[in-house]
């Protein structure tokens, strides 16, 4: 069963109550799991849930729509053009290693505090894995395909919507789906670091405030949006590609099959 999953992480919220209220444990930095409940009903009665969640979304999606965007249409380029592949491979392998929060310092310059400092961070760390994956995804498609393509004289636009991206989609929509997930550990990351909006800043506002109970509601919250996105994402690709749907990233990129 499903729910089995639960056993080990309710028994220790169970376990951690009973201990603080056993020993009466009071502590700047630790709080019970009720305390915690009870400040994450807090946010969600006061609708600062929701502020703080609604910022944080927006500029994750709006990342993650610009930079996943741009990575397809490049996998796109690279994946039909060897040529283009080869000439543009140093740029990519230079860039590809730098942490999005390493160039923060540079997006911050140009960009200032704001949404528009996390959609750039987001875009940039979002750009890779939807160009690596993309590009794989394109170049393994099944060369008679294209040439099915040149017999019935398909120009490069028609090659790319009626063959290429159908072919592709499936492992496009995984990338999509690895990038999402990037979207919302950079946004809230950057949030933490320099922009004071979102979840993340206010995250470390209830840490220098010295309200742990509140810091563990929001991580909580953090938590089980991006398992919400995730889910959401899953159960689309399923329904959308069946089997073909099954395909998950591994950690090293590469695409394997699903267990059910």
């Amino acid at each position: 069963m499903k729910w089995q999953g639960l056993v080990l992480p309710v028994g220790a919220a169970m376990l951690a109550e009973g201990c603080a209220r056993a020993f009466g444990i009071q502590s700047d930095s630790l709080a019970s799991p009720s305390q915690i409940l009870g400040a994450a009903w807090g946010l969600l009665r006061d609708g600062a849930l929701f502020a703080m969640l609604g910022q944080t979304l927006l500029a994750a999606f709006g990342g993650l729509l610009i930079g996943g965007g741009a990575g397809v249409v490049m996998a796109l380029v690279l994946g039909l053009s060897p040529t283009i592949s080869k000439l543009l491979r140093l740029p990519i392998e230079g860039l590809r290693p730098i942490p999005s929060i390493a160039i923060l310092p540079v997006f911050l310059m140009v960009f200032g505090f704001g949404y528009r400092l996390e959609i750039a961070s987001v875009s940039f760390a979002c750009f890779w894995p939807s160009l690596i994956i993309g590009q794989a995804a394109i170049s393994g498609i099944e060369p008679r395909l294209l040439e099915v393509s040149r017999v019935l004289g398909l120009g490069p636009w028609g090659r790319v919507t009626k063959i290429v991206i159908p072919a592709a989609l499936p492992r496009l929509f995984v990338a999509f789906r690895l990038a999402a997930a990037v979207a919302l550990i950079v946004a809230v990351t950057v949030e933490i670091a320099l922009n004071p909006q979102g979840m993340g800043y206010e995250l470390m506002s209830a840490q220098s405030s010295l309200r742990p109970e509140v810091m563990f509601a929001i991580l909580l919250y953090i938590g089980i949006t991006g398992w919400s996105v995730n889910a959401a994402l899953l159960l689309a690709q399923r329904r959308l590609f069946g089997r073909a749907g099954g395909m998950h990233v591994g950690m090293h990129g590469g695409v394997a099959g699903e267990p059910p």
